[in-house]
């Protein structure tokens, strides 16, 4: 299973013919108790980096970006009844949007978990 991360602490799947994407063990940690999401309507295009959901927690609001371009397919309504599985299951239950992913290749451009370990060392 292939996951990659953002300077921005987004973490992407490959599932098949989609991406599932969320926030890292490291993003929801220093977030805090979550407490709302806002997520998109399905069949939002977005390109990558583009504001694809919002995360307010009791310290503060935060965008989550699109690690890739793509269509939103499916979101993630679990997150939005109750917002604190995004602290408790970040790379699982909590995940935000599927997307149809334009171009495979983007991939690439992303950290793999050592270099985003790496990159967490920095901070």
């Amino acid at each position: 299973m292939t996951i990659r991360y953002t300077k921005d602490h987004e973490w992407i799947r490959i599932e098949g013919a989609v991406a599932v994407v969320g926030i890292s063990d490291y993003a929801q940690s220093q977030l805090g108790d979550i407490v709302f999401v806002d997520l998109p309507e399905p069949g939002k295009k977005v390109d990558a980096g583009d504001e694809v959901a919002v995360v307010e927690s009791v310290k503060a609001a935060s965008e989550v970006y699109a690690p890739v371009g793509g269509e939103v397919v499916e979101t993630n309504p679990a997150i939005v009844e109750d917002p604190s599985l995004v602290n408790q299951s970040p790379m699982e239950d909590g995940w935000f949007v599927k997307l149809k992913i334009s171009d495979p290749d983007a991939l690439d451009s992303l950290m793999d978990q050592a270099a985003y370990d790496a990159y967490l060392q920095t901070l």
